[in-house]
């Protein structure tokens, strides 16, 4: 009896070893990318929260760089999903003609990343962060500005602001002109993003150009003029996810949709300002708005 006993403490150690193996191996795990900006960080955050909170062991490998570096990766298996915009994926990855019409964009991006490059593509989200131009409330109604076209008619009474490249750019006044006719700017100020919301602030300049989802359009309360001939293409955000990842989790697919079905331009506007603009840290400004949509439990 003795003797058993002893062989047994003898073995317990071994059999603990191989238990904690065998429990840690058979646990879910995936990892997610992110580019180098706040959005792409919040937006990854928000998918590694979700899955852990249904039992994945969620490896971030966030601030990879641009498109083309994230993309590598993914085909690398360096990660297996990150946050894509169906524009980045169709113009930059794809090479292909810019489309404005969103479904469009995103039925092609779906059939030509499963046949090109094993990947999937689930839902895009709602909110469309494409360029655009802002204005104040006073300009808006001071000119009656709520287009382009209506911007063009009275552009020779405005002062914009933008990146230096915008001025040559075929997506810049280049594409304006080809598009909407004579937009002949009273002048066009060059300045980086930052500075380019702080100026129209102050009145030094009358529009500036934008991105749909930057935090500052909601906390300036600025305003969209809205792309009404079509000249900018869609910009939604879409997973992409391994193939080989997808089929070993499938429940990635609804857990992930049901996330992204809640990502508005108006909610990214108000996540991204409480980063950039409040300072606040995107791990915590993700979790409580997870939190706050019941995707997460709060703990």
């Amino acid at each position: 009896m003795k003797k058993s006993i002893f062989i047994m403490l003898l073995l317990l150690p071994c059999f603990l070893f191989f238990n904690g193996c065998t429990s840690s191996s058979s646990k879910k795990v995936i990892s997610i990318g992110s580019k180098n900006f706040t959005e792409s960080f919040l937006t990854s955050e928000m998918y590694a929260l979700v899955l852990e909170n249904e039992g994945f062991k969620v490896e971030r490998k966030f601030n990879l760089g641009a498109t083309a570096i994230a993309h590598q990766a993914l085909l690398n298996g360096d990660i297996d999903l990150y946050p894509e915009y169906t524009g980045n994926a169709l113009t930059n990855i794809l090479k292909k003609e810019s489309i404005s019409n969103k479904d469009n964009v995103f039925n092609i991006i779906k059939k030509e990343y499963k046949k090109k490059f094993k990947l999937d593509i689930l839902n895009q989200t709602p909110l469309n962060n494409t360029q655009a131009i802002a204005v104040t409330k006073k300009i808006a109604e001071k000119y009656n500005l709520k287009t382009l076209s209506n911007l063009s008619s009275t552009a020779d009474n405005i002062i914009l602001g933008c990146p230096p490249e915008f001025q040559q750019r075929p997506d810049g006044i280049v594409g304006l002109k080809n598009i909407y006719g004579d937009f002949n700017f009273k002048s066009v100020n060059s300045y980086d993003i930052g500075l380019r919301y702080v100026a129209l602030n102050n009145n030094e300049i009358d529009a500036t150009v934008a991105f749909t989802t930057d935090g500052q359009i909601k906390a300036y309360d600025l305003v969209v003029l809205e792309d009404d001939k079509n000249l900018w293409p869609a910009y939604h955000i879409i997973p992409v996810i391994r193939q080989s990842a997808l089929k070993q989790y499938p429940e990635i697919e609804n857990l992930l949709n049901k996330l992204n079905s809640l990502l508005t331009d108006e909610t990214m506007q108000e996540l991204n300002w409480k980063v950039d603009g409040n300072k606040r840290e995107y791990e915590d400004v993700a979790k409580e708005f997870l939190i706050k949509n019941k995707l997460l439990d709060n703990k």
